[in-house]
């Protein structure tokens, strides 16, 4: 008897579409798919922990990208290690890789160290043209972190809300058209006045 194959897709925000890994995931005859719209600066991530919890010895897990999985090779290479010493094959789409227990294979294993290199030199080249534009708008005068999503009307109508006791605060931003963050953001505003 054969184990599930079992896809994992991620993208780094709620805004961005998984549109294209699915499609290439579609062809692989998937049992269930674990998506993630977050950042894969870590493995802290819901739909990774479950997929990683739901596999078992003799299962496949797919993924469209290496740097899909993990952004750093640090991190890729221990994903793929563990899943690997649980007897859970990883098979990487677009690199055309395959990672099984007991057959490291010595080109595979030098391809998945040159691309999660070259994954993690793209997360820190973006981090550092980010870092540079901002420090140059700064300059000039043109950055200001960011503008307020909310009127100062609707933030002390925030404010009001999120002081009830119970409320829940991911709803609260969502009911805002805000992320968490931002709602702490304008909390932690209302405190400092």
């Amino acid at each position: 008897m054969s184990g599930q194959r079992v896809g994992y897709a991620r993208v780094s925000t709620v805004d961005q579409n998984t549109g294209r890994q699915h499609e290439a995931l579609e062809k692989e005859n998937l049992d269930r798919v674990f998506e993630d719209k977050v950042s894969g600066k870590s493995t802290d991530r819901p739909q990774l922990h479950a997929m990683l919890a739901h596999v078992r010895e003799g299962d496949t897990v797919v993924v469209y990208s290496m740097d899909r999985l993990a952004r750093n090779l640090t991190d890729l290479r221990k994903l793929v290690d563990d899943l690997t010493a649980r007897c859970v094959e990883v098979r990487f789409v677009k690199e055309s890789l395959t990672f099984t227990h007991g057959k490291p294979g010595s080109t595979a294993r030098l391809m998945l160290n040159i691309m999660g290199s070259v994954a993690e030199f793209e997360r820190e080249m973006m981090l550092e043209r980010q870092r540079e534009g901002i420090q140059l708008a700064k300059r000039e005068g043109k950055y200001t972190g960011g503008k307020a999503k909310l009127s100062a009307e609707r933030a002390a109508d925030l404010r009001e809300k999120a002081n009830v006791a119970g409320v829940n605060r991911a709803a609260l931003a969502r009911e805002f058209g805000i992320s968490r963050a931002a709602l702490y953001v304008y909390l932690e505003k209302a405190k400092a006045s």
